[in-house]
């Protein structure tokens, strides 16, 4: 299990290289520099002061010309090192702020959100499955499955409007929009967590069945163990294993937050800067955002596979023989 672990963190850094290549890759295929702010054009003057500035252009020390910058050593030196050495990399479309100053207002709101979101998300999922499964066939079941279709199928701006016209504005049991009170985040976790329950639910439900054939469930059974134990102590601890293998790709797209839902409820995260990167072709920001959601994704993946390999005895087994 060690040499497991040391394998995938010293594969974590070219994981995230790749990913980061690949990104840049794909900003630089998209026409423009997202320097022009507005629909007028900038004077040349201007632009060309914007272009030294973020490193597109530079004065050459030897004759005072301005040549432009390798795009290898923007992308790969430059930028990285104002980033995350300087931290004073700015913003195209946000002249005042800089890149972190964005994260560190942006990040931890998604990461609250997103806590609150995979909490109830889980919670609920497994809630969920497990009674679906051990009331299999009965009304209660099919209940719970048509509600789990429809928690997959709707989008979360039917959800979210939905939510926000019924209790916001009919029942005005919470605040419809806003941020930084605890009653201001309910409405938007509940919209982030509805899909991924639906899901978790369906995965523990299929685990539990497929778990009930097994011939361990029949011998605790054969042993006269309540049925709750052999629910909980038996079965549930193997249903529970496809279920980690979701979390990590589901975490991370909760925790970066999404901008549908943060745009519903003016919740000021990272779903939106990434929505406005986009739209304004802002190079850095984009870059920046991308990399955070990588990190996220290859943590939790990691994260899951050690946990996946202490709930199942025969993947710690297969990295001893690797």
């Amino acid at each position: 299990m060690f040499r497991f672990i040391l394998r995938r963190l010293l594969t974590f850094p070219l994981l995230l290289l790749a990913i980061y290549g690949g990104a840049v890759l794909l900003v630089t295929a998209t026409p423009g520099e997202g320097l022009e702010t507005g629909e007028k054009e900038l004077p040349p003057e201007v632009l060309q002061q914007k272009r030294i500035a973020y490193n597109y252009d530079r004065i050459s020390p030897v004759d005072g010309q301005i040549q432009p910058v390798p795009a290898w050593e923007r992308y790969f030196w430059i930028w990285p090192k104002r980033l995350l050495w300087d931290g004073d990399l700015p913003a195209h479309q946000y002249e005042d702020w800089t890149v972190v100053e964005i994260m560190r207002s942006a990040l931890p709101v998604s990461l609250q959100l997103g806590v609150l979101a995979l909490a109830l998300a889980v919670m609920l999922g497994i809630g969920v499955g497990v009674i679906s499964a051990a009331q299999r066939g009965r009304w209660l079941d099919h209940v719970s499955v048509s509600l789990c279709l429809i928690g997959i199928s709707l989008p979360t701006f039917v959800v979210g409007a939905a939510l926000l016209i019924a209790v916001g504005l009919w029942l005005r049991a919470v605040p419809v929009g806003g941020w930084g009170r605890p009653t201001q985040a309910l409405l938007p976790a509940i919209t982030l967590a509805l899909p991924y329950a639906a899901y978790i639910a369906r995965l523990t439900r299929s685990a539990m069945l497929d778990a009930y054939a097994e011939d361990y469930i029949r011998t605790a059974r054969a042993k006269g163990l309540p049925e709750w134990r052999v629910l909980l102590d038996h079965a549930l601890p193997n249903a529970l294993l496809p279920v980690l293998s979701y979390l990590g790709p589901a975490a991370a797209a909760i925790f970066t937050g999404s901008f549908v839902v943060e745009k519903i409820f003016t919740v000021p995260g990272m779903g939106t800067h990434i929505v406005e990167s986009i739209n304004n072709r802002d190079q850095s920001l984009i870059l920046a955002t991308v990399m955070v959601y990588s990190v996220f994704l290859a943590s939790f993946n990691l994260i899951v596979d050690v946990v996946y390999g202490l709930l199942d005895p025969r993947i710690r087994v297969g990295a001893k023989a690797t």
